[in-house]
């Protein structure tokens, strides 16, 4: 083989073995953002969205009291353009109470879901972190509160505190954050175990730090997750204290509406079939998006 022919030949294998600069291989892109979360939650937050939009949207549509007679009233949906809802018992615009409602439903279940949370949180974090007889003192509490029906533990607090609105959020919060804490007290009693935090422990950190800094970050996934159906059921459990006459007076609900309706029940079904519609289409709307967090947390840390 001459001298020519070998430079050619290794010439050649470089080629092979070394990728070209000059032509590099296409790849596909993976896909991100928006179009990797679970089917459910992009869904969810698309019908959640919408329903905030509806309640943000209802002093410029409906700038009214949705109290004030608006009409004749038993006007079924549809039999009257100016009123496309409807009206109820009192001639009152269903859609015009269907929108306000919305701000009220979804207002008592945010704010519910942030004192629960926050609570419970607390609660978890210092029974996992501390244990002993801080960890026995705090679970005794929690199952105390878990022994007494939710529902007839926010009866019982608003009957005392009285029927606002304030007193209502308060109430079912209270009443809500067992779930909460037992799962950060779960999940901190597994991280307390971590290297990097008894690294941090041995180094001197402090109690707070520890607990702000690595233990808090790392418990809070599955706390969001939980934070997405306490607050269907706080939609849920607000409705209920609605039927029954337990709200504010002053601010109208989907429940509410559903409760000064049932007189009409079969005469004029369409009075709480269309508030309780709005209330399923929540309630499913905050599930589709706990369980899609659930899919894509779990998928996320299994990478």
């Amino acid at each position: 083989m001459t001298r020519r022919t070998q430079d050619v030949h290794s010439h050649r294998q470089i080629a092979r073995a070394v990728p070209s600069a000059l032509h590099p291989v296409s790849k596909r892109a993976p896909t991100m953002g928006w179009l990797a979360w679970p089917l459910s939650l992009q869904f969810g937050l698309l019908l959640l969205g919408a329903q905030l939009f509806v309640a943000a949207a209802a002093g410029w549509l409906y700038p009214g009291d949705p109290f004030e007679l608006a009409g004749a009233a038993f006007l079924s949906p549809g039999a009257d353009p100016e009123f496309p809802l409807g009206t109820d018992i009192m001639g009152r615009d269903i859609a015009a109470g269907l929108m306000h409602g919305a701000r009220v439903s979804l207002l008592v279940g945010l704010s519910a879901t942030v004192i629960a949370t926050l609570l419970g949180t607390a609660i978890g974090l210092c029974a996992g972190y501390f244990g002993r007889w801080i960890d026995h003192g705090l679970m005794r509490i929690t199952e105390l509160f878990q022994v007494i029906p939710h529902f007839l533990f926010a009866i019982i607090l608003v009957s005392i505190l009285g029927a606002r609105l304030e007193n209502i959020i308060l109430a079912i919060g209270v009443t809500s954050w067992t779930m909460v804490a037992r799962l950060v007290r779960a999940e901190t009693l597994a991280l307390r175990e971590r290297d990097y935090v008894k690294i941090c422990t041995v180094m001197g950190g402090s109690h707070a730090r520890v607990i702000l800094t690595h233990i808090l970050p790392n418990a809070l996934p599955p706390v969001i997750v939980a934070a997405s159906i306490l607050t269907a059921l706080a939609v849920l459990t607000e409705a209920g204290l609605a039927f029954l006459g337990m709200s504010d007076s002053n601010h109208i609900s989907w429940g509410g509406m559903i409760g000064a309706s049932r007189e009409a029940l079969l005469d004029a079904p369409y009075m709480t079939l269309i508030p309780g519609a709005a209330i399923v289409l929540s309630v499913m709307a905050l599930s589709l998006i706990g369980d899609g967090l659930n899919q894509h947390l779990r998928k996320g840390h299994g990478k």
